[in-house]
């Protein structure tokens, strides 16, 4: 087997802020084709619409801006009606996913600022068809694109009062606010409504880190214009794709979460640790701590990107029993690496490989011992050298073959 493919990044430059039309917008002007994101909207059980997209300029720049027209109506649909469209479609299953998703981060945070149940939402201007079409337009987009990961730099919203179907609201709008929490954002002194809900859900549900433009091989770009004037500024998003490159050059933003326990037993740890990593994060561990009145303690820590730090915080407060957690941003420098297997004995091994080395993941050592009676420290040594073999491996030159072998078979599997 080949190591894996890059990984492809859409990276949204948020200076003016974001919309789902504008969005869509910057994704058909970066090469996703008009008349294929229409070929899978039209799947949608929905009638009355009608796509269009048309080269505008903004500040001298230029820019595509796309407008749905669809029939009025006085339906109001609520999320589980929305959602249950976007399954009976039979979308691409990447593209229902990340739909499904976006709808269900706005119901829940309709639903806590109405206080509702989340289902029972009714949505007023994100129901309505345009939107609708904007928003699994974006999805659709990205999986023309087939684009596997979101990133977004800080993102611009606005200031005052703006006009709503609730009448007038302040500028961000309460659920704007809401959902961009734990995402970087900062305020701009216009009266435009710069960041919708339906932006801010698109870079905080989809998005897996925030900050400048990611270490990545530059393809394509564009950008979508809104329709609003802007002093200033020109009212754009602008969208980067290519292929990531973990380098150690350009720093990871990822969010830091932790939570201090004294009750739980070393199985009901080495469970959450598991949790934590199978819910995402990029790795996690405890440490020994001594708490208030001398009592011995563990600190259960976890990292993962910005835009699943509210996912992860869940999951380590159910797994825990905590009653809180804390977190912070920090920064990572992961180094630039790809997986591969090998075989050991007729049985297959996977391997990481990175700048200077080969490291034979723990859990498959473990494995081809148990089954071949080899000590696992044989199983490492054999899979490395196996590697190096191959003709059709990245070049080693800087690996050193004269690297000492384990000498235990307890060598902890790199998680990050």
């Amino acid at each position: 087997m080949t190591d894996s493919q890059p990984r492809n990044l859409a990276w949204f430059h948020c200076f003016s802020g974001i919309a789902g039309d504008m969005a869509l917008g910057a994704l058909i002007d970066a090469g996703a084709d008009l008349d294929e994101v229409r070929s899978l909207l039209a799947r949608l059980p929905v009638d009355g619409w009608e796509l269009t997209a048309e080269s505008v300029l903004r500040g001298g720049m230029a820019a595509t801006n796309v407008s749905v027209r669809a029939e009025q109506t006085s339906v109001h649909r609520t999320a589980a009606h929305i959602t249950g469209m976007i399954e009976e479609a039979r979308l691409p299953e990447r593209l229902t996913r990340r739909a499904v998703r976006l709808f269900e981060a706005l119901a829940a945070v309709e639903g806590r600022l109405h206080g509702r149940p989340p289902e029972q939402v009714h949505f007023h201007e994100v129901g309505a068809i345009d939107s609708i079409i904007d928003t699994v337009g974006v999805c659709a987009a990205l999986e023309i694109l087939d684009i596997d990961e979101v990133a977004s730099s800080p993102v611009a919203t606005g200031l005052g009062m703006v006009r709503s179907a609730h009448g007038m609201i302040p500028n961000p709008a309460p659920a704007t606010i809401a959902l961009l929490e734990q995402v970087p954002s900062y305020g701009v002194d216009t009266h435009v409504e710069l960041t919708t809900p339906t932006g801010a859900a698109l870079v905080s549900t989809l998005g897996v880190e925030f900050g400048p433009l990611p270490a990545m091989r530059v393809l394509a770009s564009g950008f979508g214009a809104g329709d609003a004037t802007i002093e200033n500024r020109p009212n754009l998003l602008q969208v980067v794709l290519g292929e990531r490159v973990e380098s150690l050059a350009s720093g990871q933003t990822v969010t830091l979460l932790e939570t201090n326990v004294d009750d739980l037993s070393g199985e009901a740890l080495a469970d959450a640790i598991a949790s934590l990593i199978e819910a995402g994060a990029h790795d996690a561990w405890v440490t020994p701590i001594v708490m208030k009145k001398g009592r011995p303690a563990y600190t259960v820590s976890a990292i993962a990107n910005v835009g699943l730090a509210n996912q992860i915080a869940k999951v380590l407060i159910a797994a825990t029993g905590s009653f809180g957690v804390r977190g912070r941003q920090i920064d990572r420098w992961p180094a630039e690496r790809s997986m591969g297997e090998v075989e050991v004995e007729g049985r297959t091994v996977a391997v990481k490989v990175g700048p200077g080395r080969v490291k034979v993941e723990h859990d498959d050592a473990m494995r081809v011992a148990r089954q071949t009676g080899l000590a696992v420290r044989d199983v490492v040594s054999l899979a490395e050298e196996a590697y190096r073999r191959r003709d059709d491996r990245p070049d080693l030159r800087s690996v050193r073959t004269d690297s000492p072998t384990p000498t235990d078979d307890s060598t902890p599997t790199d998680q990050k």
